[in-house]
């Protein structure tokens, strides 16, 4: 079984036994936790009804995405500015869909 879920502004698509990494969540490594907002669910091309779906993960880490170089410059002008940020992430394994 399969479902829709969002996440910090993000859909997912999930099943029992996959691992995603999303927008941090509270909570720390080994604590389970419910997605809330079920879009859509189904098995195969049978849609089931999402609001009786409940998603539970297992957090497995709490983590740092690769860098990103934000980068700005005004040509002619002397300015240049160089700033890096990591988004910190949840990692999670998806536990039952049902």
């Amino acid at each position: 079984m399969f479902a829709i879920v969002r996440t910090g502004g993000k859909q997912y698509r999930v099943a029992a036994g996959d691992k995603i990494a999303v927008e941090k969540l509270a909570g720390e490594a080994g604590d389970t936790i419910t997605l809330g907002e079920v879009l859509l669910a189904g098995e195969g091309d049978s849609l089931a009804d999402a609001a009786s779906i409940t998603v539970s993960a297992e957090i497995i880490a709490q983590a740092k995405s690769e860098k990103v170089i934000v980068f700005k410059k005004r040509r002619r002008h002397n300015y240049r500015r160089k700033n890096g940020h990591r988004q910190q992430l949840t990692l999670l394994r998806i536990v039952s869909v049902a």
